[in-house]
């Protein structure tokens, strides 16, 4: 008998490590008995995800997937982080977010676990004239404040500046960021802004506020706008660089006009996608800042995607979020805003502000996820999806730059296209739901009362546009909305289910959970006659519908039924049309909507 060492970790220590090849075979096999016969390498293609930008995501990684060597926390090229201790000593900056004054809003936030404020001013936000109202009792040496307020930016900048003057605050303790951005203004409203007071700022913040920055590179526009992450990293990568040069133009030296960016990145439920975009975007700065003869670190901003908040069950929004935050943190952001729960819905209430701010306490204090300096990195899977993002970025930055930079490209709208064509292709997945929306296309709850906020102010736009996930189905929604409050019912649809439970179970839910999704009422119980359906969907097996489902559709059609679907794919007489899993939900239940008449 072979005596194992006493180390503690004996247990296994007799048998061989498995080999790839075995992996591959055993994969084989499962896959075989699913109807797929495929060997060696392609079993790997087979289980692989397809994601935006030319991206794959496969099943297994090993030691063979190499990526470049991510360097140590703190040092160039910052994959592991912008500082060598990470976020241990205090976890990220918790930044709370406001667009409109709330009695107590802000002292709340800051005095339950925010550490700075984002004030959104101006045009679709807090009258500039009242930021000494919203500022209002908060220790400015101590909470750092970054403004948004667009076109407005330097009559803000303005105002801030006095405030710390007027209340004696040390310029050497003022911390924050102006949050100039004139080409983020431009892709959200299609007006170019002159760059000198932008660069005025920047050079009084660099001589007199060391801690204080003068601009913001908001990725958000190019997010929002439907982009993949490779496109949002190449916009900013781009919208950098024009600032780089702008400020040295204006006689900044290349590192101070570095150390006056600050970028802003959305952190979306895809954890490893944002933990990777987070990691690549500091390597590609890390070497646009090495080539510019500044090297140093990307400060970033991350904020949760506004795109993925849902106005359908927002609750879920809090899930989101949560993973979203944890995305951001282990991929070392610097500052996390968390979007409440109800802000696709209008001005979040105090619940909700709670809500978003404890769910950076809960990651940072209880989760103890800020105790490790990256906590991805060494990952095989995360390492590569780092590298080969960044190389998808990098090519789309070169391609803004090969047509001109940042502002050419936004004036010639070839941006609007890139992003759009994007766009497209996602909304394929949704309306598929490839890509599910719980609570919305998946899972949707009809009796759902509806959530009630006050109106947010209306954002500035003329620009690129603002997507969502959920809006093709918000819009089938809406109409089964209207339909209800018109005729006291919402449009419905009999469930005609054939055989024992057994059988029709898995396909009824499926039926009733697709219908839903475009606000129509199945109904189960009874005959088609009591239903006040109009339509109706067999739900069984594929070997009762042999048998049954001609005659089923006869009957149902004798009955009344205008359209018969059945779920499942199959070509019986009586049948008008399949729901099957993969078909388009949004062009089968907006026809539906419109055979019964729901405008």
């Amino acid at each position: 008998m072979t005596v194992l060492p006493d180390d503690g970790l004996s247990l296994a220590a007799e048998f061989p490590d498995a080999t790839h090849e075995q992996w591959q075979r055993l994969v084989e096999g499962v896959l075989r008995k699913s109807g797929k016969e495929v060997s060696g390498a392609a079993v790997e293609d087979a289980l692989s995800t397809t994601l935006e930008d030319g991206l794959r995501t496969r099943p297994l990684y090993t030691a063979r997937d190499a990526a470049p060597d991510p360097g140590l926390p703190g040092f160039a090229p910052y994959v592991r982080g912008s500082r060598p201790e990470g976020n241990t000593a205090g976890g990220w900056d918790v930044r709370q977010r406001h667009t409109a004054l709330a009695e107590g809003a802000v002292l709340a936030d800051l005095e339950n676990g925010g550490t700075s404020l984002w004030l959104v001013l101006g045009e679709g936000g807090i009258p500039v004239g009242r930021l000494g109202e919203a500022l209002e009792g908060v220790y400015l040496d101590l909470a750092p404040v970054v403004l948004d307020a667009g076109r407005d930016t330097e009559a803000a900048a303005e105002a801030l500046l006095g405030l710390y003057a007027d209340k004696g605050v040390d310029a050497g303790a003022v911390r924050g960021n102006l949050g100039g951005d004139p080409l983020g203004y431009e892709a959200r409203t299609g007006t170019a802004l002159d760059f000198a007071p932008y660069a005025a700022l920047a050079a009084r913040c660099a001589e007199n506020h060391p801690g204080l920055r003068a601009l913001t590179v908001d990725a958000l526009p190019y997010h929002e706008a439907g982009g993949s992450a490779a496109q949002e990293l190449g916009a900013s990568l781009a919208t950098g660089v024009a600032y780089l040069r702008q400020l040295t133009e204006a006689g900044l030296s290349v590192e101070r006009a570095a150390g006056q960016l600050e970028f802003r990145y959305a952190a979306t439920a895809d954890q490893f996608l944002t933990v990777a975009k987070l990691r690549a975007a500091r390597r590609l700065w890390s070497r646009v800042a090495e080539v510019c003869g500044a090297p140093g670190a990307q400060v970033q901003h991350v904020v949760t995607s506004p795109v993925m908040m849902a106005r359908r069950d927002p609750w879920v929004n809090m899930l989101r979020t949560t993973v979203a935050t944890l995305a951001a943190g282990v991929g070392g952001a610097d500052a996390v805003t968390v979007l409440p729960f109800d802000h696709a819905l209008g001005l979040p209430d105090a619940f909700s502000r709670r809500i978003a701010r404890n769910t950076s306490t809960i990651l940072i204090e209880e989760s103890h996820l800020a105790r490790v300096i990256d906590p991805a990195g060494g990952s095989w899977y995360v390492e590569r999806l780092t590298d080969e993002l960044a190389h998808a970025a990098w090519e789309f930055f070169r391609t803004i730059e090969r047509d001109g930079g940042q502002a050419a490209v936004l004036r010639s709208g070839r941006l609007r296209t890139d992003l759009a064509t994007t766009w497209a292709e996602r909304s394929k997945k949704l309306a598929k739901r490839r890509e599910p929306i719980t609570g919305v296309s998946e899972f949707p709850l009809l009796a759902e009362k509806p959530v009630e906020r006050e109106p947010a102010p209306e954002q500035p736009s003329g620009g690129l546009p603002r997507v969502r996930r959920d809006e093709a189905f918000e819009e089938l929604r809406a109409r089964s909305d209207a339909h209800l409050a018109a005729t006291g019912a919402r449009p419905r649809i009999f469930l005609a289910t054939l055989g024992s439970a057994a059988e029709y179970t898995a396909r009824a839910t499926f039926a009733a959970n697709l219908f839903q999704a475009g606000g129509i009422e199945p109904v189960t119980e009874g005959s088609f006659e009591d239903s006040g359906a109009t339509e109706a969907v067999l739900c069984s097996s594929d070997a009762l519908y042999a048998e049954q489902a001609e005659q089923a559709a006869k009957s149902l059609k004798a009955s009344g039924a205008r359209h018969v679907f059945l779920a499942g794919r199959g070509e019986y007489a009586g049948i008008d049309s399949c729901v099957f899993a993969g078909c388009d939900a949004i062009d089968v239940l907006s026809a539906t909507l419109d055979r019964m008449g729901v405008s």
